[in-house]
């Protein structure tokens, strides 16, 4: 299928960058609670982010998606590896610290619903920023609201309702606003429209690309459905069970995925191919994906993976760079230049 997505305009440095970035959630038991494993929710991240950019995190649930996304924002505190935000570590910062750059570094969840407090009135839900961070604005904050909820397509006469009195779609766009109303740099939105009806996703997405154009935005979206990214990334990071798999430019992912995790993905992405032109292949994964809390060894995806070797359960594949921007971590990877392959 021929992209057609138009050309965004030049990105600029580094704003985000991690390294080594790692999370472990403690098990305990017992009565005196001691721990006895960890779940490897995030194990080893290396990636980075430029200042307009998108890039997407795709993987199955349980991949470690979501707790990469509270990483970024510090809504928790990694384990180990290092978080740094214009050229600043806050890896380790204190929530004192930390509140200045929450201007900078906003989240839009998943739940449109339960991120909202029901109890609050749209006017309070979206006005919180200017009050937790004491932002005057010029013309007083019901004014600023109103200008915000016009911004993302609602009323602002809505001012004084409540969340449960608007639908799917329309609650989404308010956790827009107020993920907007500090004027931030980063945006994180953990699964943005997969709460919502196919027919509005379009709608929320296509916001989403007009608000970035309009204030140089930059974002990292989560997703696991790698159709509703497709025309909104400009990278794609593919996530297997706290690793990174794949890390590519959207068109080379798409039209030539090395990794045999992310070929399997794209297998189930379906194609409008009504006269069923193009014959393709249903890669089926055998097994569950296997326990964070005792994950495999070395490659964690040759449990499941078609083309493992014996190589692939005692040597942990580096991400390399096997074309011009494209990274994977795989010993035996599909459709990479045959340089790499020899």
């Amino acid at each position: 299928m021929t992209d057609t997505t138009p050309a965004r305009p030049p990105l600029g440095d580094e704003l985000l960058t991690v390294t080594g970035l790692q999370k472990y959630f403690p098990v305990r038991r017992g009565l005196l609670q001691r721990q006895v494993a960890a779940v490897q929710a995030v194990d080893g991240l290396d990636f980075s982010v430029r200042t307009g950019e998108t890039l997407s995190l795709v993987g199955e649930s349980g991949c470690g998606k979501t707790t990469t996304g509270r990483l970024l924002t510090r809504l928790i505190k990694p384990t180990g590896g290092k978080i740094v935000f214009e050229g600043r570590d806050i890896t380790n910062l204190s929530d004192g610290r930390m509140r200045p750059l929450r201007r900078d570094v906003q989240m839009i969840f998943q739940d449109p619903y339960g991120s909202l407090n029901p109890r609050h009135t749209v006017g309070a839900i979206v006005g919180a920023p200017y009050r937790l961070q004491h932002i005057k604005t010029p013309n007083g904050t019901k004014a600023a609201v109103q200008e915000l909820l016009e911004l993302v397509g609602l009323n602002p006469e809505h001012y004084n309702r409540y969340p449960h009195e608007f639908s799917g779609g329309q609650r989404q766009r308010i956790g827009i606003a107020r993920a907007l109303a500090l004027r931030p740099r980063l945006i994180v939105a953990d699964e943005p429209v997969s709460a919502l009806d196919v027919s509005i996703q379009a709608q929320v997405i296509n916001l989403l690309e007009d608000l970035q154009d309009e204030f140089r935005l930059t974002y990292v979206i989560i997703a696991h459905d790698l159709s509703v990214v497709r025309h909104m990334s400009d990278r794609v990071a593919v996530m297997y069970l706290g690793k990174l798999v794949e890390l590519a430019d959207r068109k080379s992912l798409y039209e030539q995925p090395m990794h045999p995790y992310t070929v399997s993905l794209l297998s189930a992405v379906p194609v409008p191919d009504t006269e069923r032109k193009t014959r393709r292949e249903r890669i089926r994964l055998q097994g569950d994906v296997p326990s964070p809390m005792n994950p495999p060894s070395a490659c964690r995806f040759h449990t499941r993976c078609w083309k493992a070797q014996s190589v692939c359960s005692v040597e942990e594949p580096p991400l390399v760079e096997l074309a011009p921007g494209h990274q994977v971590a795989c010993h035996f990877p599909e459709n990479a230049p045959k340089a790499a392959d020899a």
